[in-house]
């Protein structure tokens, strides 16, 4: 698991250095309290869900979530 500390306004981005297409771009939008407000940028064909939705699409299609993963 790779860990980093944002700022709001401070952004990660996931895919490859050698594309000039990013697959995923998360924004921290702002931190309230207990919760940080995250914007999600992603090509029209990549899909986002949150973590519960993903693994219920994956078990109504009789895959398993891979071990190690947060549960919910």
């Amino acid at each position: 698991m790779l860990v980093l500390t944002r700022k709001s306004q401070e952004a990660v981005v996931v895919g490859s250095a050698d594309d000039v297409e990013r697959m995923l771009k998360v924004t921290v939008l702002g931190i309230y309290g207990g919760k940080v407000k995250l914007g999600f940028e992603a090509a029209t064909d990549i899909l986002v869900h949150r973590w519960e939705i993903w693994e219920r699409i994956r078990s109504d299609n009789g895959v398993q979530a891979p071990e190690g993963s947060p549960s919910t």
